[in-house]
């Protein structure tokens, strides 16, 4: 099929990503992302707050302990102050296994959420989406933008609440404690989320250029180490400089994770030594305030304090950690709010698929690519009723492979309108349209997968006799029998186990199985030398028996039995009818038959 002929470089496509980064991503938006496990959440949030009170009472027996049980040597309250000890021990670490149960299989549950819903989406797009895209930037974007998102969606939340339902208990109990002091070890609260906001914005910029580049490296993966790169670079000697530009590739990807981690590390660490030098100053405090405080209440005090800074140092992390996520957000986001070019209708026609005759009408179609001033259809009109077989001819760039696009529904006419049977082809659903237009192109795509498997796989219901049936009928069911494993023989990656002449006789078998009414065969044998050419031609034959066949061929000796061609030229015809009629009319399709 022709495509889209412009093609960005990979200097528009990074351009295009740092635009999309600056995007703001709105915190509603992903936390609506866990809207459908909304009691799942209440139920950890309930759990987080009863261990965070639960953990309160720990430094409270702590004061007893020291301040009534030791000096007054009453060994029964000392017990049981020890058993209370490490019965908040127990029952918050298995309320904490609990928390984490949940909240990993809520995070889990919104991670594969994200994954089909981006793939499901990109199932949607045009043709027109993926030549302009990289193969490996949409996979990058599916395992490891998602993948990077993994310990902020299913940790993320519950940490937040986690450390703020404890730092609040704790802020409480440090109140109950002496007020004095807790006013002293707030102070260090300002400078410690004024330095976090600046390593989260070095984080958020650093997480932005690492996802780039990661995606960089998988481009080069998918076009170096498939069949078709390897081949290239075996043959035309450019391993060398493909381990060159994969090397380059991967040490940027390193300094960037290297500066992730170094990201604030100084500014982080100045404030761990201040948390760190608050217990000197509270010792202090309890000099200065006298009054009132015990042994017990200091011990106690210090213990809690320690326990507030933790809680504290991890909402600021979990604050860094969210901000640099927004990074890897808005490249998903970017992608589900891809418009769809084609799809679905909103009110579609029923269809009843055994009554589909196959009269396949264009009427005055015109179609221009994305970017191109120049029409690559233009003003076509052309009638095919069921059963009979139009071919369509002319030289490369006439417009060929794009009409064959739009009968397929591959794009959509700028002007006019397809129809099958009368019916406007966007007025059908795209499910009902692949059962009822079938094709075969020159550049015949086969699944890593056994034969067997490559056969079902457009009609999963079908019968082994069923598909052995298909391959005689296609003309390649010896062969596969002769093969060591038979139908379970692997193909190999885009059916390079195979010569093209059997990819594509796999291909018409395949496209049997489905029994289409009207059949599309792009340049199918163009690529074929003569007696395999003969042999496809023959599957050709009894692949049409009885369907609407719309043919477009370089070699006319292919369509010269069609019962109707029709020359293209610069997106509009310019002859049309029989190959004898064309012939004597001694025109552009006897220049092209010379």
């Amino acid at each position: 099929m022709a495509s889209d002929p412009t093609r960005p470089s990979r200097r528009s496509t990074a351009t295009a990503a740092e635009k999309a980064q600056a995007r703001e991503v709105s915190l509603r938006r992903i936390a609506r992302l866990f809207a459908p496990h909304r009691w799942s959440v209440a139920v950890v949030t309930a759990l987080i707050i009863v261990s965070s009170v639960v953990a309160m009472a720990s430094p409270f027996l702590l004061r007893a302990v020291i301040d009534d049980a030791l000096p007054q040597r009453n060994l029964s309250l000392l017990a049981w102050l020890v058993i209370g000890m490490v019965a908040v021990a127990g029952v918050t670490s298995a309320l904490g296994v609990v928390q984490t149960w949940i909240s990993t299989t809520v995070g889990q549950r919104v991670m594969h959420g994200l994954r089909t819903d981006v793939f499901a989406h990109l199932q949607r797009q045009s043709v027109a989406f993926f030549t302009r895209t990289r193969t490996g930037e949409v996979q990058s974007r599916i395992t490891n933008d998602i993948g990077g998102m993994q310990s902020v969606v299913t940790s993320t939340a519950t940490s937040a609440a986690s450390n703020l339902t404890t730092a609040v208990a704790t802020f409480v109990a440090m109140l109950a404690l002496s007020w004095q002091l807790t006013l002293v070890s707030l102070l260090v609260l300002p400078p410690s989320i004024w330095l976090t906001r600046r390593v989260a914005r070095m984080r958020r910029a650093i997480t932005a250029a690492q996802q780039r580049e990661l995606a960089d490296l998988n481009v080069t993966v998918e076009e170096s180490l498939s069949i078709g790169g390897v081949l290239l670079s075996r043959t035309t000697g450019t391993g060398p400089a493909l381990v060159e530009r994969f090397t380059a590739s991967s040490a940027r990807l390193a300094d960037l994770e290297l500066r992730a981690q170094l990201a604030g590390r100084w500014r982080m660490a100045a404030t761990t030594i201040v948390f760190a030098a608050i217990p000197a100053v509270i010792y202090l405090g309890a000099g200065l305030f006298p009054a009132g405080m015990t042994i017990g209440t200091l011990v106690a005090f210090t213990a809690l304090q320690a326990g507030l800074f933790r809680p504290i140092t991890g909402l600021l992390n979990v604050g860094v950690s969210l901000v640099s996520s927004l990074a890897l957000f808005a490249r998903i986001f970017e992608y589900l709010d891809l418009p769809v070019e084609v799809d679905d209708p909103a009110h579609p026609v029923d269809v009843d698929h055994t009554r589909i005759r196959g009269d396949v009408r264009i009427e005055d179609v015109t179609f221009a690519y994305p970017g191109s001033d120049v029409a690559a259809v233009a003003g076509v009109s052309l009638d095919v009723p069921a059963g009979s077989t139009l071919a369509l001819v002319g030289e490369t760039g006439s417009g060929k492979s794009t009409l064959a696009a739009l009968v397929t529904r591959l794009h959509d006419p700028d002007a006019g309108r397809i129809t099958i049977d009368g019916i406007d082809l966007r007025d059908l659903r795209l499910a009902d349209l692949a059962r009822i237009v079938g094709v075969v192109s020159q550049e015949t795509y086969l699944l890593h997968a056994s034969v067997r498997e490559n056969l079902r796989h457009v009609r999963p219901e079908a019968t082994d006799a069923e598909i052995e049936d298909a391959a005689r009928a296609a003309q390649i069911h010896n062969l596969i029998e002769s093969l060591p494993e038979g139908y379970d023989t692997l193909v190999g990656s885009h059916g390079h186990r195979f010569s093209g002449g059997e990819r594509q006789r796999i291909a018409i078998a395949r496209t049997l199985l489905r029994d289409p009414r009207v059949l599309v065969l792009d340049e199918a044998t163009s690529a074929l030398d003569t007696a395999t050419e003969r042999a496809v031609q023959c599957a050709f034959d009894e692949l049409g028996r009885g369907r609407t066949t719309i043919t477009i061929a370089h070699r006319l000796s292919t369509v010269r039995n069609a019962d109707r061609i029709a020359v293209l030229d610069h997106g509009r015809i310019v002859e049309s009818g029989t190959h004898d009629t064309l012939v004597a009319r001694d025109g552009r399709y006897a220049t092209l038959a010379a």
